[in-house]
């Protein structure tokens, strides 16, 4: 199963915040009349910064770490308010302005309490994850959530209006996400998301800490965003990765995705040869012709700077093949192409849909479609995501 995340990042020219004090402060006023904002949620997108307004619409955030970031500002009345600020040299001071929020119809579902629960069920699983960390989520109001499951096109759409708050028992994490879109294609088996996330820490013993700190790591160690750090800073083969040209093309013998699925709902209930003969190619594999280079990427071949300080960009001519040496697979993908000489490392492919993938210090994709990921990094999920701001030994 592919899963195909992106999150819609605003590309703003970006504040430069110093790094040594790492504090951004500012104050929210109306656009129209110039009146302060007061308690107004403003924080680091998927990062553990984040605070309210004063009555005078003044803020802070603090301790910062380097890197670059989606600030936020949200609230009841207002429009939701973003712009890219990177932690680097100079401390910053904010002007911002927002807009009073236009208040607008959501269309109106009515469905039984079981088709809900039904149409909840599966967006838990494809949004949080049924990960051994995204089973120990727990969704505190999901009823806030709007949720519509479109029968025909077998697709399921989600959005709210508030903060979505998720504890993660395994992780210690509070996150609040205020979830604007959510669709996942039954069919073609990708997911599309976009919204803000904060993450808090959760209150525990020393015993708990000391768990979540071991889970943060097996979170974090053979990421996406393990991968990208390490990149840049020209350590891949140190921290256990190879990243691999491959190639390989769609097989002509497999239909369509979408004729599958129509073919086996109208045989269900037989001829049972036709109803065989269409399972039995929905058992095959999407490609062939797969080749996979035998020598790994030197960093240099496929990082680039950028002219915006802190942002790199990843390139190469086909698919990317990462391997993660240091830890074995466990999960069987159909369409996951692996060598019988290589032992069962994670392995995950990375389709671009651009000339190149940027990306932060953080490790974050700032580059809008993100990727496509297959095979070990296609699993993660909210339930195993990590503020941007994580390093190992927090």
């Amino acid at each position: 199963m592919r899963f195909y995340w992106f999150l819609l990042i605003a590309f703003i020219c970006p504040l430069i915040v110093s790094a040594q004090t790492g504090t951004i402060t500012g104050k929210v006023v109306r656009a129209d009349s110039k009146s302060p904002v007061a308690n107004a949620s403003v924080f680091l997108n998927n990062a553990t910064y984040g605070t309210s307004t004063a009555e005078d619409g003044t803020f802070t955030l603090a301790g910062v770490k380097p890197g670059q970031y989606q600030l936020v500002v949200t609230g009841v009345s207002i429009e939701e308010y973003s712009t890219t600020v990177l932690v680097g040299r100079e401390p910053a001071k904010l002007s911002i302005e927002v807009n009073q929020k236009v208040l607008m119809l959501r269309e109106v579902v009515i469905s039984s309490s079981a088709d809900w629960k039904k149409n909840y069920e599966l967006f838990r699983k494809e949004f949080v994850g049924d990960t051994e960390n995204g089973k120990e989520c727990k969704v505190t109001n999901p009823h806030i959530l709007n949720i519509i499951y479109h029968r025909g096109k077998q697709q399921l759409e989600a959005s709210g209006d508030e903060f979505l708050v998720v504890e993660n028992l395994a992780l210690g994490y509070r996150t609040k996400f205020l979830l604007k879109s959510f669709l996942y294609d039954a069919i073609e088996h990708t997911i599309s998301y976009s919204g803000s996330a904060l993450f808090e820490n959760l209150p525990g013993s020393a015993a708990q800490k000391k768990l979540w700190k071991q889970k943060r790591e097996q979170a974090y160690y053979g990421s996406a965003q393990h991968f990208y750090r390490s990149l840049y800073k020209g350590k891949l083969k140190e921290e256990g990765f190879e990243a691999h040209d491959f190639t390989r093309l769609i097989n002509p013998e497999r239909p369509e995705e979408a004729v599958l699925v129509q073919k086996m709902k109208k045989y269900r209930d037989g001829p049972r040869d036709s109803a065989m003969r269409y399972y039995n190619l929905s058992k095959m594999t999407k490609w062939y012709r797969e080749n996979l280079a035998k020598l790994p990427y030197q960093e240099f071949e496929i990082l680039r700077k950028t002219p915006q300080d802190g942002i790199y960009a990843l390139t190469f001519p086909h698919f990317l093949y990462v391997v993660y040496t240091k830890r074995e697979e466990t999960t069987e993908f159909k369409d996951v192409y692996h060598p019988l000489d290589m032992p069962n490392y994670e392995t995950s492919i990375m389709t671009k849909y651009s000339g190149y993938v940027a990306f932060d210090m953080n490790g974050i994709v700032v580059s809008s479609p993100s990727p496509l990921y297959e095979g070990s990094w296609s699993k993660a999920k909210l339930g195993d995501l990590l503020p941007v701001d994580y390093e190992p030994g927090d």
